[in-house]
């Protein structure tokens, strides 16, 4: 299950062993709607291998921020505690399953 996470949760999680795949996203955007069950649907293909969580980034400015959000959705894979690979916009799941399995 996917977690909606602060910005200050998100520094935690990042800094653990397990990439952290995070959907920057906002509730007035279409495109993130569109994507939350893609999201959710990959998010249990890989729930052994990776963290997923959700940043809301109107509630969470500081994130979006530091990491340089001005689209969205923007799917950012952090790895070691940075970004290791982003994907923004809409994707269908093959593709957003293909970006996850190849940046791991």
């Amino acid at each position: 299950m996917v977690k909606h996470v602060t910005s200050e949760e998100l520094e935690e999680l990042i800094k653990g062993d397990k990439p952290v795949v995070c959907d920057f996203w906002a509730t007035w955007c279409g495109p993130c709607r569109m994507l939350a069950p893609v999201f959710e649907a990959v998010s249990e293909k890989f729930a052994d291998k990776a963290v997923f969580v959700k940043v809301d980034v109107d509630e969470n400015e500081a994130a979006a921020r530091k990491y340089g959000i001005s689209s969205i959705p923007d799917i950012i894979l952090f790895r070691d505690g940075k970004p290791a690979a982003a994907n923004l916009g809409f994707v269908p799941e093959a593709a957003l399953a293909a970006f996850v399995e190849k940046n791991l």
